[in-house]
């Protein structure tokens, strides 16, 4: 490029040159990497590449390792015996009382291991301040009941039973001369309330003074490395607790009484008495708290009573499901009348007399037994003395003696009243109506599963079979309708009675209002009992305080709760083949009896009598008109005897060959021996008047009969003087009204 010149175009070799920009300062040209600086790279990027080699190592070396512990060769971590310490064994802690659990194995009393804290009087100085400084570590003591112990001259006072650890390090840094420790033990309930009637309590060096503790003592104690297996199911006690308690303080009850039971065994699974105590407090339980009324409280039954009426009727076969008798008016006898709640003012007939809970007809039904046949059942069922239950607290049932047992009697026991007797006695026998006839003893052990006791047949199958579709019919149609749970069949019976002063004599609202029941009916598993004592009417109940408004929705909210518990399934409520199988008509007359429930109830499948038809039998034997007829049938049988060999040697000789040669005549029946005539109003064998002869309104005129062999002989009715009307079999002929009310009229409200 020349002065003056036109520009040239660089040359392709020439390195371009950037041209300087306003405000920047000129670019440098980097200059060329040395030698030096190379060579300090690659020294960096090998000494990156060894540590990189070096750490890949290591943790190559870990992986592997790991790998081979656990999962080429896995093996339990050993120790160097060196650096391992010695394992030492935990004492065994030995207690002098054995544990109890319940049939599920929950612990119900246990006893463990404390420390007490004792004195030496004789070596305190100033009984005061040290029994200060003690009140100080132990708010609980009194200090002038601690004073008095610590001054007296003996050598020995207990200041305090259980110490937690704390306590014990804070009082043994005191440092009181004559102040001492001893190793004891004391005995908790885990439970709680849950079982405290059941399993009682212990006195404070561990001795049995009620209940369990006291009925097992000696067991407990030396066998004290057992358990004690109860029957008591920890979850149907608290749902049984919860039920009693509600419907108490609902109905303002003084207290209540609840109890469920395996029908099969005679297994108490719970045991409810309220009000009830904390058993880890029973010092702070009053007399009401610690009362029993499951076993130790006597009552009326009530109504709940007219199940063993009418099983004890169809046993001595004095009625069946086909009969009934009349309750168009009250019965009188001498002072004392005997009416129905809200009556029906007709004849009833044997399912009506329990749905409609009818007092006449029930006392009728008793009547048509006899006060000598009627004891004699009491007896067989139980209800005469205390039940045989592994509780020391049981007590006797109040109940009139063989001789002071009358007609009267007979029928005021026949609906529930006259008699007293504990719930225990009520549920057992309940449980023997349904379980197919079986009276077993209750009991609070644990019975191995598949094991059967031994029980004796109280009832036959027949009679078990009708009384469960009675209470069954009970619940569907009669008082007990609150009680019902779909899906579980049950079947009960309410009562309702009146309380009885100190003095005799019946109180002015003061009543027991109860239910007894089994469910399911088609198969029954378990019997309940609830009861609630002294309930007072509240709005919801529409004034009413009577069995139905109380006890049977307590009922229905216990099984509802434990029968899930316990396992069992509802069924379809709708089910045929269970209706069928607890079905029983109010009137059977016009609708037809179950095939099981109209043959002679008397008769058990085995041919032979039940305990109760044997009771009733031998009862009667025993009667004196009984023995007066079994002496004069053997005089005169004894005056016969001498004339049949006079009779004989009279027989002309020359007869002989002729009656040889004769065909033989077939032999006549003996005829019986004159019997002494009976007085035609006097007492009969049954125990009540009777002419000897049954007279039925349909048959025409009366008939002599002669009972079944093995069997007890057929009802008689009353002279028609007496106020009392027995009708056992067809319909009496009474007024009736032309049109009969609405079913819903019908039914009792209780």
């Amino acid at each position: 490029m020349t002065d003056g010149g036109p520009p040239q175009a660089p040359s392709p070799d020439a390195i371009p040159r950037r041209q300087a920009v306003p405000g920047r300062p000129p670019m440098r040209t980097p200059a060329a990497p040395d030698g030096g600086a190379r060579a300090a790279r690659a020294l960096s990027r090998r000494r990156l590449v060894m540590a990189a080699s070096g750490f890949g190592l290591l943790f190559g070396a870990v992986a592997l390792k790991l790998a081979d512990a656990t999962l080429f060769d896995p093996v339990a971590p050993r120790r160097i015996n060196s650096l391992s310490r010695p394992v030492v064994a935990a004492p065994l802690v030995t207690v002098s009382r054995g544990a109890i659990t319940d049939r599920n194995g929950e612990m119900l009393a246990v006893s463990l291991p404390v420390t007490a804290l004792y004195a030496n009087p004789r070596q305190i100085e100033n009984p005061a301040d040290v029994a200060a400084r003690l009140a100080r570590v132990l708010p609980q003591l009194d200090v002038e009941r601690v004073t008095a112990r610590l001054s007296t001259d003996r050598q020995f006072a207990y200041l305090a039973r259980a110490l937690t650890p704390r306590e014990m390090a804070t009082i043994n840094t005191l440092g009181i001369p004559g102040i001492y420790f001893e190793d004891a033990e004391r005995r908790y309930y885990p439970q709680g309330r849950a079982a405290v009637h059941a399993l009682g309590a212990v006195d404070v060096d561990g001795n049995g003074v009620a209940g369990v503790e006291r009925y097992f003592d000696e067991r407990l104690r030396l066998r004290n490395s057992e358990t004690l297996r109860l029957s008591i199911d920890v979850r149907v006690q608290l749902a049984l607790r919860e039920a009693l308690g509600r419907a108490i303080a609902d109905f303002n009850g003084i207290g209540g009484a609840g109890v469920v039971m395996d029908v099969r065994t005679g297994e108490v699974l719970g045991m409810i008495s309220l009000p009830d105590f904390d058993q880890n407090d029973i010092g702070s339980a009053t007399v009401e708290q610690r009362f029993n009324r499951v076993t130790v409280g006597v009552y009326e039954p009530g109504s709940t009573f007219k199940l063993f009426t009418t099983a004890m009727a169809l046993e001595a076969g004095t009625t069946t499901v086909m009969g009934g008798y009349d309750a168009s008016s009250p019965i009188r006898y001498g002072r004392f009348t005997i009416s129905d709640y809200r009556g029906k003012g007709r004849w009833l007939a044997l399912p009506e007399i329990l749905a409609y809970s009818s007092n006449i007809a029930s006392a009728h039904m008793a009547a048509a037994v006899g006060p000598v046949r009627h004891r004699a059942f009491m007896g067989a069922a139980g209800m005469l003395a205390r039940q045989h239950i592994e509780l020391p607290e049981v007590a006797t049932p109040l109940a009139p003696t063989a001789s002071g047992w009358r007609d009267i009697n007979t029928l005021t026991v026949g609906f529930g009243h006259g008699i007293s007797v504990t719930p225990l006695h009520v549920v057992n026998g309940a449980a023997a109506l349904v379980n197919g006839g079986i009276l077993r003893q209750p009991t609070i052990l644990a019975v191995p599963p598949g094991e059967e006791r031994e029980g004796v047949r109280l009832v036959s199958e027949r009679t078990s079979d009708t009384l469960r579709r009675l209470m069954r019919l009970v619940v569907t149609e009669g008082s007990g309708r609150s009680a019902d749970v779909p899906g579980y069949f049950v079947g009960g019976k309410t009562g309702t009675a009146q309380k009885t002063g100190p003095r005799g004599g019946y109180l002015a609202n003061k009543r027991i209002a109860a239910f007894v029941g089994a469910f399911p009916m088609y198969a029954p598993r378990y019997a309940v009992y609830v009861m609630v004592d002294e309930p007072s009417a509240n709005a919801r109940s529409h004034g009413f305080a009577t069995a139905g408004w109380v006890a049977a929705p307590a009922a229905n909210m216990v099984i509802s709760r434990i029968a899930p518990i316990l396992g069992l399934v509802p069924e379809d409520p709708r089910n045929p083949e269970m209706i069928t199988a607890t079905a029983m008509p109010l009137q059977p007359r016009r609708t037809g009896a179950p095939p099981t429930a109209t043959a002679r109830a008397t008769t058990p499948g085995s041919g032979e009598p039940t305990a109760a038809v044997t009771a009733m039998n031998a009862a009667i034997a025993n009667t004196p008109a009984a023995r007066a007829a079994a002496a004069a049938r053997a005089e005169a049988a004894g005056a016969a005897a001498p004339q049949a060999p006079a009779a004989q040697a009279a027989v002309p000789a020359a007869a002989a060959p002729r009656a040889a040669s004769a065909t033989p005549a077939p032999a006549r029946a003996a005829r019986p021996a004159p019997t002494p005539p009976r007085a035609a109003q006097g007492p009969d064998a049954t125990g009540q008047a009777s002419t000897g002869r049954t007279a039925s309104p349909r048959n025409g005129p009366p008939s002599v009969q002669t009972p079944p062999t093995g069997t007890l002989p057929p009802p008689v009715p009353l002279i028609p003087s007496t106020p009392l009307r027995l009708t056992s079999g067809p319909m009496a002929a009474t007024p009736r009204p032309a049109m009969l009310p609405p079913a819903e009229a019908m039914r009792d409200p209780r």
